[in-house]
Order: structure tokens, then C-alpha cells, then sequence
């Protein structure tokens, strides 16, 4: 009807009837109602009805009927669809429609209430128009409307006329979008009268659409602020070669989506997910398919040479490599110091470390593809066997403690308390002597000593007498002179897993009006600074009763602390060195606190829209206590955790006169489980560069030189003086024979690399497990090193990570976006890690897939991203020339050997489409540049695992709730601890080789070595080939 005239027919049969007199209401009043129909469908109904006369035919009818209530709400009703466009709703208010509307709404009655609803519909469509809020600004409207809302909802006590209530609130929200508008509400006490009516029914679900727009309008008329910060600029500056131009804000990715509707509802699992943004995407395929030449001289190359020995060296030269502690000469290349590949280590093991194979006695496994045949983790089965509980739930102050065995310590608070104050002395009390005396260190070991012989807790693959060592070597910014107590002590996985936080109902919306209450009610509000790295020490006073806060140790990163109530604190992270953004990534310090008491802890300076905090993530926990009770774990802990937008901003002078960004806040309340104890609070696991160090130590110790080729070296020094390890592992040859130096030299290559965004620390734990199981007798582990030989880089940022970085290097720029043409001097762990793979292309060997290892912040469970030159271009809809195009699509069986195989694993997540923002990535130029089809990123989820087997059952969380209030239904996902993450390492070097015996280039020879060597375990590896 439409497409036929039929708006202009209706609206002209309306002109002519109102103005026959007397107007004929019998075809008024149904013509009304077909026209209210006729303009939903209608995208140009108002200029039609503009055009023909109708707006003030309409406007008349319902100024003569305004005591006929019947036909008045037939003119509403148009009225309202006429309002619907904003250009006719702004000619309907020069027309006096809104002076009409107010003679209609009248203060709480039981009379005409459907008309007084539909004409606040009326005037909430009006005010959509900026022209209109303005003239009801300046005519007095807020007040109004203020005045209007308070009558109806104090007399409204059965809640019956909820939508009349809300109608007011929705036209005061369409004009506190201007800044008049909030300046007049702010001036009528709009503040302390919204925060009044939503404080006093918030429970009440009948009016949730008045709650709804009520904190809407909090938030929007909350006054803007900058940060509490001197500058937005890092509080570290590190003096760089060559000019540094700062990052600039970048453009949001699908990880940074969020729901326009940022209040606040409390959002589905189901709202996370976001679709690719298909104009992103590469569509040139010469770009696509091109192949760049070297970004350096060819000649350069053969400097990668002697990080290949393995290519070249005799038996007898890796036979002796073991034995010679020796340290040779240093060699210079492309303008970087790069210590020679025959150099040594020596190493500070303990005399208890010292034994080879210390790690694997104490971490005795079930072979890998027996759980796998089993169809599931030994993480799960674990998790089936205890309740997934809180390991610090039931932890009381008595004079008893357990340690992790359940044996009882005696006298424990008596000591605890001293102890705790002990390594909180060496640890936290800033231990510039240990790093610059040479007495000092002895008295230091001794309390070490005697803490490690009062509570035993040995913990594979960690020495802290090494991690000492190792500390005094690594190079920070600032000179950190502190330890954190987690890393020196160590971390063991907690017995079973966690389920993911169920969310609380209007947790979010209780936060707001919290900060709401701050504002206008600031009688409790203290607003001290008690920590600040901007600030000279000391600020904190150890005789008040606030928390005291440190982060100035590897990794660390709190900027300021605010005690804003008495168990409340607004915290800060830094930015990344160099830089103005990229703030996500905390890890402090935080004690003198009182058990029992929940402290709130509000990040105010986030920057990313959305957080998987919003869908069940919690931060992690480090209790000292604890650690000392034979405990030493880092737990999911926090309850009431939400993550929404604040009144923050940048200031437009920050952004180059753009407008401000906005800031989010991370709040979150945490029950200490000790009084007075020293805990420490993080984003995810800390995993520092220091303990990669002390790790590849011992895991260097741990193998047997004879059966394992496990070689440490220097891939090249960073800018700001560390070492970056570069590690080989493969086996060593069977023999001296000809055959098997051949065999050895010639097996092909595998890279993998991780940690290049500093705050990714979940991507080191996965890392940890990998490199844990390609030197353990597992038998798949056996096969892996016989067939290949592994290159791994498993920090390619260590500046960032040491300095407490989320994204950058100390130049302030994303390391991931500088593969395209990296420069020794500035970007050197990506130069030499780009120049070793074109050598191993340039050799004839490149790898068979190269892996990123990376964590997601957005996103639950693990998945790959690859590349591929069809999907991209069918997802595109660009088929131009891909009906030709040949693609080895061999790119897709590693990930869905990965989803069978390993329980955290999805296929679904996974894409292959490349991006143009991706161009410069590890994953697109290793791919297009070295012609490696299976190159990918894998990303782990910061939060944990939605689907397969690492789900709670609803009996596993309904014991774990301590109030039923709220009935669980269905199954939820798992929160990642470290034992699932390096599982998934394992897993992954599990699908290697399980993607090696599918290929058809697989040798007979290999599987029959893997029938031999797996003896029991074939049905497993059987499974996995038919599936």
C-alpha cells in the first residue's frame, strides 16, 4: 500500500475530513488508527505528513479535544509516529506541540492514565530532536519533569503506571545529551533525586524499565573528569635510539566491541560473541598471493648459521657441548650483539636442584594420549573427583594450619605472622642491599633457608636460590631492587579447578549508584592517596588502617592508589612505557589487611569497552599465609566483579583535540584470607622473565644430555640489556653412523613463539607446558624429538614483560605490528627472529608450521587464527579470480586435529581470513613472506573454557554457592588455571605429530617407530587418525 501512494492517500483523506465542519469523527478516529499502523512502516511518513498539511491539521484536532480523552488518544497516536523523524518532530515542537503535551500530562492521577502514557511517548519523541531539548531547557522543562516523575512514582505504590514513569525519564534522558540539559538537571537536583528513586526500588523487578532509565541518566549527567594523574604519559620513560613517534590510538577490532546499550543489563554469555568486520579484510589478491623479496642483504643471513649447528656439528662436537661449561667468544652481526652459539651458561643450581631429572621425579604424568583415549584431561578427572572450590574458602585463623597434603602444622599463626613479616622485609621492604652488597646476600639466603626448612614445599622446575641469581642479572627501567614473593617462592596448581563466576543480578547497577553515592553523598568518603609512583615515599602510613601497596618489581604495574572509603580504593595501572595507552595489565602488592572484611577495588583507567570480567573471569590471588601453610597458589579470586564505562576522560589536548576517550572501570571485592598477611593481586598468572630464565636452567639440568638435544642460546639483546633466549630441543642422534647424523640434521623444523604482548601471560604458561613435554619421556614427546627439531622463542618481548608492559616494547610500539621490515636497532627480537626464519627458508627447511602463542581477552576457550587467500576473498564476497586460484588447504588440519584432541580447544573460534590491520603480524608475514601455509596465531582465553569437558555440572556449582538465592541452571565453563594452560602445550605438541603421521609425506619408518614406541597406547593413536 505504501509503494502505491498509499501514506499520501490516508494523510490526504485526513486533511480533508478535519476540515469539513464539524470533522466527521467516525472516519477521523478509524483513519487514526490506520495511519499510526501505516507510519511504523513508512520511513518517510513524517515529510509526507509535513508536506500535505497533516501536522497542523493534527495539532488543531487534538488542541479542540483535549477534555475528549477518547479522541485526544487518536491524535497521540499519530502524533507519535509523526514524531518519529526528527525533522518533524522539530517542526511539531516550533508548532507548540510540546507546550500541548504538558497541558496534557498532568501531576498523579487514576483518570485518563492510557492518554497521559501515550502523550510522555509523544513528548520522549519530541525531545529526540536537539532543537527541542534546547527550547525545554530553556524553558524550564527539566524541573518539570523532575517535579512530574517525583509525584508519580511517591504515589504510585502498586506500581501500576510504571510505563507513565519511565516515560518521564526517558524525555529527561533524550536531554541531558546536551550540555544545558545536564547542567540544568545537575542544577535541579536531578542527581540526588534519580539516585533516590532507583536506590529505593532497585530490587523490585516490576519497575526495572524505571531503574533502567534512571541509571542511564546517572551516568550520563555524572560530571567528567580527567584521571587523577599528573600526566597520561607512563610514570617510566626509557631514553631509546632513533625518534619515537608515540602509538596512536588505535582503530577498534572485533575485541574491543561492545553493546551500545553499555549499561548495564546484565548480558548474556551469548552477547561476547562478535562477527568479523568483512571491511577489514584483503581483498587485492596480489597482495594475497605476491611474495616479497629479503627485507636485508642476502649475506646477512648466514650469521643465523650458528644458531643452526645442529645442522652441522659432528657427534662427537654434541657429545662434548654437554661437558664443556666453558665460555667462548662473543661475535658481532647487523649491528647487534649476538653472543656466539658454542657459549655456555653456567649455572646457580642449588645442591638440592642439582640432580638430573629433579622435575620429572617429582611431576610423574599419565602418558598424554592415555588421557586423551580416555576422552579426557587428568585436569578434568581431577575436577570430577573433588568439589570445584575456592582453595582458600575454608581457610580459618586457628592455631592449626594444613599443608597441601592435609598433614596438620602445629602452632602455625604463632609463626606465620613473623615469617610472613620476614619475606616481606627481604622482599617488599625494597632490597637494594641484596642487589648492591656483598654481605647482605648471605644474610638473605640464611632467612631463605630457613623459611624453605620450616615450610617444605618443593615445586617443580623452580629453585628460588636460582630465580635470585637470576633476578640480580635482569634489567628493568627503574632498577627494580624488589622481589615479588610468588615468583621467588613459586607457583603449584591449585588441587581442582574453578567454575567460572555466575554474575550476580544488577551487580553493575548497584557499582554505579555506589560511585552516584560518592558524589552527592561524600560525608564518608576519605579521597587519600596512599600509593603513587609520581610521588615521593614514603606516602603510606603503617600506622593508619589502610591497605599499603607496592609494585615496584618485575612485571608490577600499580600507578596510584586511592583509599576512597575505608574499605574502598580507586587504583591506577601505567601505561606502557613510553606510551599514553594500553593499560589493562596489573600485578601489586597489597597487606596490613583485615580477614573477613571485603575490600573493594576499583580500576579506573581501563581502556578496552569490554572485559570477559563482564562473563565470569576473575582476577588472581597470591597469599604469602598461604604460601607459607604449604599452600603456594595463585587463585581465581572476587566476587561482585563487573567491568563498565566511568566518567573518566583523556583530555582533548592529549588526543590532539579530538575528542576525550573514555575510561572503564574493573571493580571487584576481595575477602583476604588472613589478617596482616602480604598478598598480591593480578590480571592473570604472572609469569616473569626471570622465571623463564631460571626455568630453562633447570630444564637444561633436567634432561639426560645422551637422549635429549636440548640447547640454550641468545637470539639477541634487547633494547633494554636483557638476553633473549633462543631454545632447540630435538633428540640427540641413535649413534655415530652416517644414517643417523643424516636423520638428525635433516629432520624437519618447527617454530613456535610466545609472550611478544607482555600482559599475554597466559601465552607463557602454554608455553611452559610445551616445553616441559618435549623434554619429558612421555613416548609422544620421544617421537616428536626423533622427528624433528624444535625452535623456540618463547619470549620475544622480555623488556615489556620485566617492566610490567600489557602491549609494547620499550619504544612504546606493538611488537606484533613490526614484522613487515623490523630494524635491528629498534625492533630487535623481531629482526633476528624474522632473520632465522629466512635462513631456515633459505637453507631448504622451513618450518613446517610456525604458532605465535598469544592470549585473548575477549574471547573463552583456545583457538587458532591462519591464513587463507579463498576464505578471505569468499568471506569478502569478492570471488574475482579465485575459481583459478590454487590453495593448499592443509592450513586447517592442525586446528582440527587441536579440537578433538584437546579439551580447551575450539574449532568454531578459529578463522583463516587475513585482515589488512593484521599485514605486519608474526602470522601474515611468516605466511606470505616465507611461504609457510601453516603459520598461525593460537590464543588463549584469559578467562577459561565454555564448552567440552571443562564445564561445571550445576550440582558441582550449586555446593560451591554460599547463597542459593540465585539457582544455577545448565552447565557453566571453567576458569584456565596454569594446569590447563600448559595441558594445552602439551596438547598442541601432541597435534604436531598426530598431523605429521595424517600428511602423506609421512614415512613408514616413523609409523612403525610410533607403533613400537607407543605399544599400548596405539588404540589412542588410532582413534585420532580414523577421526
Amino acid at each position: 500500500m505504501i509503494s502505491k501512494g498509499g501514506s499520501e492517500a490516508l494523510l490526504q483523506t485526513l486533511v480533508d475530513t478535519a476540515r469539513t465542519v464539524p470533522p466527521d469523527y467516525d472516519i477521523l478516529l478509524p483513519l487514526f488508527r490506520l495511519l499510526a499502523k501505516v507510519g511504523l512502516r513508512d520511513k518517510k511518513f513524517g515529510q509526507k505528513a509535513l508536506e500535505l498539511e497533516a501536522l497542523d491539521v493534527t495539532l488543531i484536532l487534538a488542541r479542540k479535544n483535549l477534555c475528549d480523552s477518547q479522541n485526544l488518544l487518536h491524535c497521540l497516536w499519530a502524533l507519535r509516529v509523526f514524531a518519529s523523524s526528527v525533522t518533524t518532530g522539530a517542526m511539531l515542537g516550533i508548532n507548540g506541540a510540546m507546550e500541548l503535551i504538558l497541558d496534557i500530562v498532568t501531576p498523579y492521577t487514576q483518570k485518563r492514565t492510557r492518554t497521559i502514557r501515550v502523550a510522555t511517548e509523544v513528548l520522549a519523541a519530541l525531545l529526540k530532536s536537539k532543537s527541542n531539548s534546547r527550547r525545554a531547557v530553556n524553558r524550564g522543562y527539566v524541573t518539570s519533569l523532575l517535579r512530574l516523575h517525583q509525584d508519580w512514582h511517591s504515589h504510585d505504590t502498586a506500581n501500576t503506571y510504571v510505563l507513565i514513569r519511565r516515560g518521564f525519564l526517558l524525555c529527561l534522558r533524550h536531554i541531558v545529551t546536551l550540555r544545558s540539559g545536564r547542567e540544568a538537571f545537575l542544577a535541579a537536583q536531578g542527581m540526588e533525586i534519580l539516585f533516590s528513586t532507583a536506590q529505593n526500588c532497585l530490587d523490585d523487578k516490576s519497575v526495572e524499565p524505571v531503574i533502567s532509565e534512571a541509571i542511564q541518566i546517572l551516568r550520563q549527567c555524572y560530571p567528567k573528569s580527567p584521571l587523577p594523574l599528573v600526566t597520561a604519559s607512563s610514570a617510566y620513560t626509557f631514553p631509546v635510539p632513533g625518534s619515537i613517534t608515540p602509538e596512536p590510538p588505535r582503530d577498534l577490532t572485533e575485541e574491543d566491541f561492545e553493546d551500545d546499550g553499555d549499561e548495564e543489563g546484565d548480558r548474556g554469555s551469548n552477547s561476547e560473541d562478535v562477527k568479523e568486520e568483512d571491511d577489514d579484510l584483503e581483498t587485492d589478491v596480489d597482495k594475497l598471493s605476491s611474495k616479497p623479496g629479503l627485507d636485508r642483504p642476502e649475506e646477512e643471513l648466514m650469521q643465523y648459521e650458528a644458531m643452526c649447528c645442529e645442522l652441522s656439528c659432528s657427534f662427537e662436537e654434541l657429545e662434548s657441548q654437554f661437558e664443556d661449561n666453558g665460555n667462548s667468544g662473543e661475535i658481532q652481526c647487523a649491528n647487534h650483539h649476538i653472543p656466539a652459539a658454542a657459549s655456555s651458561k653456567q649455572h646457580c643450581l642449588s645442591k638440592d636442584q642439582s640432580s638430573r631429572g629433579q622435575g620429572r621425579e617429582e611431576t610423574a604424568q599419565t602418558s598424554l594420549l592415555h588421557m586423551v583415549k580416555m576422552g579426557r584431561s587428568a585436569v578434568h578427572l581431577a575436577s570430577r573427583k573433588r568439589p570445584v572450590v575456592n582453595p582458600y574458602q575454608n581457610v580459618q585463623s586457628n592455631d592449626l594450619g594444613r599443608d597441601s597434603s592435609g598433614n596438620e602444622i602445629p602452632n602455625t599463626q604463632a609463626s606465620l605472622k613473623e615469617d610472613a613479616r620476614d619475606l616481606d622485609a627481604i622482599f617488599c621492604s625494597r632490597m637494594t642491599a641484596f642487589f648492591s652488597n656483598s654481605t647482605r646476600p648471605r644474610e638473605t639466603a640464611a632467612v631463605i633457608d630457613k623459611l624453605l626448612q620450616t615450610h617444605p614445599k618443593r615445586i617443580p622446575f623452580h629453585d628460588p636460590y636460582l630465580y635470585m641469581a637470576k633476578a640480580r642479572r635482569t634489567t628493568s627501567v627503574v632498577d627494580f631492587k624488589t622481589m615479588a614473593i610468588p615468583d621467588l617462592w613459586g607457583h603449584c596448581p591449585p588441587p581442582s579447578s574453578q567454575c567460572m563466576l555466575e554474575r550476580k543480578r544488577g551487580v553493575q547497577r548497584i557499582k554505579i549508584l555506589e560511585d552516584v553515592r560518592r558524589l552527592i553523598q561524600p560525608i564518608d568518603v576519605v579521597n587519600k592517596v596512599v600509593f603513587s609512583l609520581d610521588e615521593p615515599r614514603p606516602l603510606q602510613d603503617t600506622a593508619s588502617n589502610c591497605l599499603r601497596f607496592f609494585s615496584q618489581f618485575e612485571s608490577g604495574n600499580l600507578r596510584k592508589a586511592i583509599q576512597v572509603r575505608e574499605f574502598e580504593y580507586d587504583l591506577l595501572v601505567n601505561t606502557d612505557v613510553n606510551g599514553t595507552q594500553h593499560q589493562q595489565w596489573f600485578y601489586f602488592e597489597v597487606s596490613g589487611m583485615r580477614a573477613a572484611i571485603p575490600y573493594r577495588f576499583n580500576i579506573i583507567n581501563c581502556e578496552k569497552p569490554n572485559s570477559q570480567f563482564n562473563y565470569g573471569m576473575q582476577p588472581t590471588l597470591y597469599s604469602v599465609k598461604e604460601a607459607l601453610l604449604g599452600r603456594p597458589t595463585w587463585i581465581r579470586t572476587g566476587h561482585e566483579i563487573c567491568y563498565y564505562r566511568n566518567h573518566y576522560r583523556q583530555s582533548a589536548a592529549v588526543t590532539g583535540g579530538a575528542s576525550g576517550k573514555c575510561y572503564y572501570n574493573l571493580t571487584f571485592a576481595v575477602t583476604f584470607p588472613h589478617s596482616e598477611d602480604v598478598c598480591y593481586l593480578a590480571y592473570h598468572y604472572p609469569y616473569t622473565y626471570t622465571a623463564l630464565m631460571t626455568h630453562l636452567d633447570i630444564l637444561e639440568k633436567s634432561v639426560d644430555p645422551k637422549q635429549v638435544y636440548f640447547r640454550q642460546e641468545v637470539l639477541c639483546q634487547t633494547l633494554g640489556g636483557n638476553l633473549c633466549p633462543l631454545v632447540t630441543i630435538t633428540a640427540m642422534p641413535e649413534s655415530n653412523s652416517t644414517d643417523h647424523l643424516e636423520q638428525f640434521r635433516h629432520r624437519p623444523y618447527q617454530v613456535i613463539t610466545a609472550r611478544v604482548h607482555p600482559g599475554e601471560s597466559n601465552a607463557s604458561w602454554v608455553m611452559k607446558g610445551a616445553l616441559e613435554f618435549l623434554v619429558s619421556s612421555d613416548p609422544v614427546a620421544r617421537l616428536l624429538r626423533e622427528n624433528f627439531i624444535f625452535k623456540i622463542i618463547p619470549m620475544l618481548n622480555p623488556d615489556g614483560v620485566i617492566n610490567g608492559n600489557h602491549r609494547c616494547s620499550l619504544r612504546g610500539e606493538d611488537l606484533n605490528r613490526q614484522w613487515l621490515s623490523p630494524q635491528a636497532h629498534l625492533q630487535p627480537t623481531i629482526y633476528h627472529a624474522k632473520g632465522l626464519l629466512y635462513y631456515l627458508g633459505s637453507i631448504g627447511r622451513s618450518p613446517m608450521v610456525f604458532c605465535d602463542f598469544h592470549g585473548h581477552s575477549q574471547k573463552k576457550n583456545v583457538f587458532l587464527y591462519g591464513c587463507s587467500i579463498k576464505e578471505t576473498l569468499w568471506q569478502a564476497e569478492c570471488t574475482v579470480g579465485t575459481s583459478t586460484l590454487l590453495e593448499d588447504v592443509s592450513y586447517r588440519t592442525l586446528p582440527k586435529i587441536l579440537d578433538k584432541l584437546a579439551p580447551a580447544f575450539t574449532m568454531s573460534s578459529c578463522s583463516f581470513l587475513v585482515e589488512k590491520s593484521r599485514a605486519s603480524t608474526a602470522r601474515v608475514v611468516v605466511w606470505r613472506e616465507m611461504g609457510v601455509s601453516r603459520s598461525y596465531t593460537m590464543e588463549s582465553s584469559y578467562c577459561g573454557c565454555n564448552q567440552g569437558p571443562y564445564q561445571c555440572t550445576k550440582l558441582l556449582r550449586e555446593r560451591t554457592k554460599q547463597k542459593k538465592s540465585h539457582p544455577s541452571t545448565g552447565l557453566q565453563g571453567l576458569q584456565f588455571g596454569t594446569r590447563e594452560l600448559e595441558e594445552m602445550g602439551a596438547m598442541f605438541c601432541l597435534g604436531l605429530l598426530i598431523l605429521e603421521l595424517k600428511s602423506s609425506s609421512c614415512s613408514h619408518q616413523l609409523l612403525t617407530r610410533a607403533a613400537t614406541l607407543l605399544n599400548a597406547e596405539e588404540e589412542a593413536l588410532d582413534h585420532h587418525l580414523q577421526r
